[in-house]
């Protein structure tokens, strides 16, 4: 697991176990672990272990099928949780509230009506 930064990304050190989170699913390239400031009574952040995309449409262009399997796991998590039905979100970009520049998508589920994801 490298990115192309100096430095792992705080998902990539999630994904090596260096620190530790609420794991709920994992295959060999995507992870997914509870949210710790969660917006929504379910919410799941939804990472590939690699730091290589900065955000989706890195991911989308690069890797599809990481894109894909990213999905897939969502959907897998959301029919465990939340009886299947979910919102999933990437922010893409400073101005659209992403900080962390490892590209995810936030997994949320139940009570809704209020979430908002600055700062994800």
């Amino acid at each position: 697991m490298t990115s192309s930064r100096a430095e792992p990304t705080l998902f990539e050190r999630i994904a090596a176990r260096e620190i530790p989170a609420r794991i709920v699913a994992e295959t060999d390239r995507v992870i997914a672990f509870h949210d710790i400031a969660p917006k929504a009574p379910v919410h799941v952040v939804v990472t590939p272990k690699t730091g290589e995309y900065r955000n989706v449409v890195e991911l989308a262009a690069g890797d599809p099928a990481l894109l894909a399997e990213l999905v897939e796991v969502s959907r897998s998590i959301a029919s465990e949780l939340a009886d299947g039905q979910f919102r999933l979100v990437f922010n893409t970009g400073e101005g659209a509230g992403q900080t962390i520049f490892h590209v995810h998508a936030h997994l949320l589920a139940g009570g809704l009506e209020e979430a908002t994801l600055a700062g994800a």
